[in-house]
C-alpha cells in the first residue's frame, strides 16, 4: 500500500447519493480514507492514474466507459499494478462481471453487502491476501463458465510451467481456502504457501489471486463444481 498506516479508497459509481455514503462509511475508520471520487469510466481510470489508491470501488455500470472497460485499462496499465479494482455490483443483472475478473479486478461486492462486510473487503484486497469472498466469487464464475460463449477456455498447457506443488495449491486457492487453510491442511507454513502461490502467478501471468482462480476454472484445474478432476 502507498500508505502503511492508512488504507487509501477511491470511489467510481454515476450515482453521487451512493458515493457520498461510501466516503461517510470509509472516512469513519482510522484505518482508511477516501482519495478521490469518479461519477464515469473514463474518470475513474484519471483517478487511478492520479490519485494512485490501494482499493477503486468499481460499478460496473457508469457512463462514458463502463466499470468493466475502466478495470480493463486500469489492470492493463503496469504503472497501476498496486490499484486492487473490487467490482460493486448486482449478481444478477450485470453480465460483465466475470469478464472484470477476467482482465484484472481483485474481487466483488454486492450493493447490498452489509457495511461491516465492506469494510472488511477493502482490508482483505489492499493487503492482496487473499481473493474477496471466495465462495460467491467461485458460484460467480461458475455461472459464467456454464454459459456458451461467455467466457472462453484457457489452454491446459498454460499451467505446464507449473509445479506439482504450486498446481495443488492454485487449485486449492480456486476452491476458495485461504492462506491459512491451505497452510494447515497441507502442514506448510503461511509464508511457503504465499511463495508458491506468488511464484505461480508469476509464471502464468496472473496479476492477482482473482486471475489465478479464473484460470484454475479456464484451463480444467478445478471442475465448475469447485472439484479437481482425477
Amino acid at each position: 500500500m502507498a500508505d502503511a498506516a492508512r488504507i487509501r479508497v477511491a470511489l467510481a459509481d454515476d450515482q453521487a447519493l451512493l458515493r457520498v455514503g461510501f466516503r461517510m462509511l470509509v472516512d469513519a475508520e482510522d484505518d482508511m480514507e477516501v482519495v478521490g471520487e469518479a461519477g464515469t469510466g473514463r474518470q475513474a481510470v484519471e483517478l487511478a492514474r492520479c490519485a494512485r489508491p490501494d482499493v477503486l470501488l468499481m460499478d460496473i455500470r457508469m457512463p462514458d466507459g463502463d466499470g468493466l472497460a475502466a478495470t480493463r485499462q486500469i489492470a492493463a496499465d503496469r504503472d497501476l499494478a498496486p490499484v486492487r479494482v473490487l467490482i460493486l455490483t448486482l449478481f444478477e443483472i450485470d453480465e460483465y462481471v466475470f469478464e472484470a475478473l477476467r482482465v484484472g479486478a481483485s474481487g466483488f461486492l454486492g450493493k447490498d453487502t452489509e457495511p461491516g462486510e465492506l469494510l472488511a473487503a477493502i482490508r482483505v484486497v489492499a493487503r492482496g491476501d487473499r481473493l474477496l469472498s471466495p465462495t460467491a466469487t467461485s458460484k460467480l464464475i461458475n455461472h459464467f463458465l456454464r454459459q456458451p460463449g461467455t467466457a472462453r477456455a484457457a489452454d491446459p498447457d498454460r499451467l505446464a510451467v507449473l509445479t506439482e506443488r504450486e498446481l495443488e495449491i492454485t487449485a486449492l486457492v480456486a476452491t476458495g481456502l485461504s492462506t491459512d487453510e491451505i497452510a494447515a491442511l497441507l502442514m506448510l507454513s503461511p509464508l511457503t504457501v504465499k511463495t508458491h502461490i506468488n511464484r505461480a502467478m508469476a509464471k502464468v501471468d496472473a496479476r492477482d489471486r482473482a486471475q489465478l482462480v479464473v484460470l484454475a476454472y479456464q484451463t480444467g484445474l478445478v471442475r465448475t463444481d469447485g472439484t479437481q478432476p482425477r
